[in-house]
């Protein structure tokens, strides 16, 4: 077990480094020159000189690069060019925010999408079954700004049960920004509850027919204990690692539902950071995104691990 902790440990660190050298190649391929957008389109050629000195963009690409690294994992991630603001706050500050829609994404679409799974496996071939899986591939198949949209339309507009717009103020408790939260939860768990309903049935089906769980049935365990023991522990095998890789994408991958809702997450936070070229906020969010979906990996990893003996037994 010791043994694969540090292997995983040591292919998400070299992950890490590898993503963080595509992140500073694209950043320096941006259109326009960042010293000028700092100082002005009227700006002289010294000014603008003088800021490349103060940003560092006079040295050499890797020596940018190692500098730039090296501030990252020490904790120095430098100034919002546009707003002048120390970055690591501010990333923290939208990655906490994110983190509150992904929790409860989470509520609504795991524990929903299991039981609908299963529920599918076991009336397999029926009219319920259908119904569900026709469900699950609808869901999966509509862009989230759709979905948004029409939430919006029906429950703000039309019912007026929740607020369209989910602007929360700074320094908002969860339970105060409950309210402005729920229909962003709802937009992006409906995706991913398609997702989490075929995998679950699919793997539970393939767990039912197979001999392990026929010669439980035929040793005379009640259907309940056949479901817990081992079709369940055996079925959501795949499902928790498409669950834990999914925790990744809740938090830097909910641009599109960010936007259509105004919720100030890390991945609004990311959009208006490349419009302004803010390459400090770009680098910095972008490594916090991939250091989420990193961890969310190992996580699903580890889990793997514990709910399959074989794999320990390795």
């Amino acid at each position: 077990m010791l043994r694969y902790l540090l292997r995983r440990l040591g292919l998400i660190i070299l992950t890490v480094l590898a993503a963080s050298l595509i992140i500073f190649a694209i950043t320096q391929f941006l259109p326009g020159d960042v010293a000028r957008l700092i100082v002005g389109q009227f700006a002289t050629e010294q000014a603008v000189e003088n800021v490349r000195v103060e940003l560092g963009l006079d040295k050499p690409i890797h020596i940018q690069y190692l500098n730039w690294l090296g501030g990252f994992v020490t904790g120095d991630w430098g100034q919002s060019l546009t707003s002048r603001v120390p970055v690591r706050p501010l990333v923290f500050d939208r990655l906490w925010n994110s983190s509150w829609l992904a929790f409860l994404a989470l509520l609504f679409y795991v524990p929903l999408g299991i039981f609908l799974g299963v529920l599918a496996a076991l009336r397999r071939d029926k009219p319920s079954d259908s119904v569900i899986t026709a469900f699950g591939m609808t869901f999966a198949g509509i862009p989230e700004f759709v979905t948004g949209l029409v939430l919006i339309s029906v429950f703000a507009f039309g019912f007026k049960w929740l607020p369209a717009n989910s602007s929360i103020a700074p320094g908002a408790t969860f339970w105060e920004a409950l309210p402005q939260l729920i229909l962003p939860a709802i937009t992006v768990s409906l995706v991913s509850l398609g997702y989490i309903t075929r995998m679950t049935r699919a793997s539970t089906v393939k767990v039912m027919d197979a001999d392990y769980t026929r010669a439980a049935y035929l040793k005379g365990l009640p259907r309940y204990q056949v479901l817990l023991k081992h079709v369940l522990r055996n079925s959501l095998l795949p499902t928790v690692t498409v669950i834990f890789m999914g925790i990744g994408w809740l938090i830097g991958g909910l641009i599109v539902t960010e936007q259509v809702f105004g919720y100030p997450g890390l991945g609004r936070l990311i959009v208006g950071a490349v419009q302004k070229q803010d390459l400090p906020l770009i680098q910095a969010s972008s490594m916090v995104v991939v250091t989420v979906f990193a961890i969310s990996n190992l996580i699903a990893d580890l889990l793997y691990v514990v709910l399959n003996p074989r794999i320990r037994l390795q």
